[in-house]
């Protein structure tokens, strides 16, 4: 029995090839209908008025020694005060959310809150950790 072992091959496997073609097909068809999704328009340029988007919430820390951070910043009880009365000036239904840690000094925390009662922000909201349900 005799093997031939330089034969040609007679045939050509041209699945890869199509799958390929069609995968090319479908991203073509995918990117077409993704840029022709509108007519386009030249709108209008809008005034200085205050843009309708939500405004960014303000956060208070406080840590376990007492101190206060407004955002990021350390920040004294009057200048709280004063740098929260100007962002009221711009936007004057801005969210505030307060970060106490859990051993923090509870006085210092009801100085936060008076001075939020005084300005009268309404959008206030106390962080907390979702605590492990009970097994």
């Amino acid at each position: 029995m005799k093997v031939q072992t330089n034969k040609p091959y007679d045939d050509i496997n041209i699945t890869p090839m199509l799958d390929l073609a069609y995968v090319l097909l479908v991203i073509f068809i995918i990117m077409t209908t993704a840029s022709v999704q509108g007519i386009k328009i030249s709108v209008p340029k809008a005034s200085a008025a205050q843009s309708l988007a939500k405004p960014t919430t303000k956060a208070i820390s406080i840590t376990n020694d007492g101190r206060v951070f407004l955002d990021t910043f350390p920040v004294t009880m009057t200048e709280l005060e004063s740098q929260l009365r100007s962002y009221q000036a711009v936007t004057p239904e801005f969210p505030v959310v307060i970060k106490g840690d859990r051993t923090a000094q509870y006085g210092r925390i009801m100085e936060v809150l008076d001075i939020c009662a005084k300005l009268q922000i309404t959008q206030l909201g106390l962080v907390s950790e979702r605590q492990a349900p009970a097994q």
